[in-house]
């Protein structure tokens, strides 16, 4: 858990000090070979960490009715 808040701490002073000049430029990679900005490469890295969330508390549900 100490390690999630520390991510979750460089992560947003990352996103905080981002002006909006920073989200229009290209992404420093490449996604699938194709040049993204920075913006969409922030909304995207989001909605699939998003996903993931949505995986682990399905897991939890289902382990917790078993605890029932």
């Amino acid at each position: 858990m100490t390690e999630i808040d520390k991510t979750a701490e460089i992560a947003l002073k990352t996103l905080q000090n981002l002006s909006e000049e920073d989200f229009a430029k290209d992404y420093a990679e490449a996604h699938y070979g194709e040049i993204v900005t920075t913006e969409w490469m922030v909304v995207h890295l989001l909605t699939h960490f998003d996903y993931h969330l949505g995986q682990i508390n399905y897991h939890r549900r289902f382990f917790q009715k078993g605890d029932e």
